[in-house]
């Protein structure tokens, strides 16, 4: 039985025209750092509107391009907006839609995961979740063909989060990406000062970010018990906020975005 999970923030977050929509991504990209070292395993990307967070995340999908083809499942997760959520959300839908067209659920690796007490089951979690949504169509753009595996996370600890992470990590089929912005609603100096401190811990893979430092801290901790255990190295692609880019340095929401690699990974 299909499903098919509609775009709820296309036209608000990004254009929901598919032309405008692919003019954008295609700016954004082409003004990002080359990629270069190694394929990251993970990403952190940032999550709000294309205007404000777009070209931070660009940095990180940029580094990406080279494993088109070779990138065939993407493990997204992002923090519970809308909907209080106890544990980790996967959606009954079969695919969600973008105005890029449909992108697939990987059924198989949700199946994996759903034996987890901490995996529950919820359309009403994606319904209207912006955290996942915004980052299909750079994902969309970017990669060729991919399966996707959506979680919203919600209640729940690191611990947990590296779970199904372990349970998922597969091989250089398989990209994780974590959805998160960090510190919101401060004035332009002291936003400054927090994100610097909370990307120097993501740096140093300390666990234990706050909500207040990041919207996303369960599942970037989660991420970065995961990255320790596998021995993956961070890298700082970009860090701004939304003064940087289009709004007030009067209240301020922070962005970043992070690659992190294998020691052993061959370099592109």
């Amino acid at each position: 039985m299909n499903q098919i999970r509609p775009a709820a923030v296309a036209g608000a977050f990004y254009p929901g025209n598919e032309q405008v929509l692919n003019r954008d991504l295609d700016a954004m990209l082409a003004q990002a750092q080359p990629a270069r070292g190694a394929l990251p395993k993970a990403l952190i990307v940032p999550h709000a509107g294309y205007i404000y967070s777009g070209p931070i995340a660009a940095n990180a999908y940029r580094r990406i391009a080279a494993a088109r083809g070779q990138i065939t499942r993407v493990v997204l997760l992002g923090p519970a907006h809308r909907v209080a959520v106890r544990g980790l959300a996967l959606p009954k839908a079969t695919a969600f839609a973008t105005p890029l067209g449909l992108v697939e659920i990987d059924q198989s690796a949700c199946n994996e995961i759903l034996n987890l007490t901490q995996v529950v089951q919820s359309n009403d979690a994606h319904a209207l979740e912006h955290s996942l949504e915004v980052q299909l169509p750079f994902l969309q753009k970017v990669l060729s063909n991919f399966k996707l595996v959506p979680l919203v996370v919600g209640h729940a600890t690191a611990e947990q989060v590296a779970e199904v992470l372990e349970r998922l990590w597969g091989g250089p089929e398989t990209l994780i990406v974590i959805s998160s912005d960090l510190s919101h609603f401060l004035p332009y100096a002291l936003a400054q000062r927090i994100d610097h401190k909370t990307s120097d811990m993501i740096m140093h893979l300390q666990t234990g970010i706050t909500h207040e430092q990041a919207c996303g801290g369960t599942p970037v901790n989660g991420l970065l018990l995961a990255a320790k255990q596998h021995g993956l190295k961070p890298e700082l692609l970009d860090l701004r906020n939304s003064a940087d880019t289009a709004g007030s340095p009067e209240q301020v929401v922070g962005y970043a975005s992070f690659a992190f690699t294998e020691e052993n990974a061959h370099v592109h």
